[in-house]
């Protein structure tokens, strides 16, 4: 069920960072933007070799820090200082969703599976603090 859940998730923090690297012109955000990509791409295939998901790309609209389809329209015509702002704010509240699913199954059974929570809310985490400083600049 985690994965079933986090899997669109991050397919969703992927197409954020991809507007990111096809919009901003900051190079932190960039730099943000494509870590965020390597980290979460890795871990999509790692939780699709548990089974196969039975929710649809869209189910993840339904979990905390998803952005909805008029945000990410929202965020797909910004640009320049506007667009950083939205992408920012956006992505930290798509991350503190991420943690919240994460913190459900850290006593998991599954050790693969309270491994990657684990991860996923160190990373995340460290990428919160990175995104308050950049819209603090």
């Amino acid at each position: 069920m985690f994965a079933e859940m986090m899997i669109p998730h991050h397919e969703q923090a992927i197409e954020m960072a991809d507007l990111a690297l096809a919009i901003s012109q900051d190079s932190e955000v960039l730099s943000l933007a494509t870590q965020i990509k390597s980290a979460q791409a890795p871990e999509i295939e790692q939780m699709k070799s548990w089974g196969s998901s039975h929710m649809g790309s869209h189910a993840g609209h339904m979990m905390d820090g998803m952005l909805s389809d008029e945000e990410l329209e929202e965020l797909s015509r910004a640009s320049g200082p506007d667009f950083d702002r939205l992408f920012l704010e956006g992505m930290i509240k798509h991350h503190e969703g991420a943690i919240e699913m994460a913190e459900m199954i850290l006593e998991s059974k599954n050790a693969e599976a309270a491994s990657l929570a684990r991860n996923i809310i160190e990373t995340q985490k460290a990428e919160i603090e990175t995104m308050k400083k950049l819209l603090a600049r």
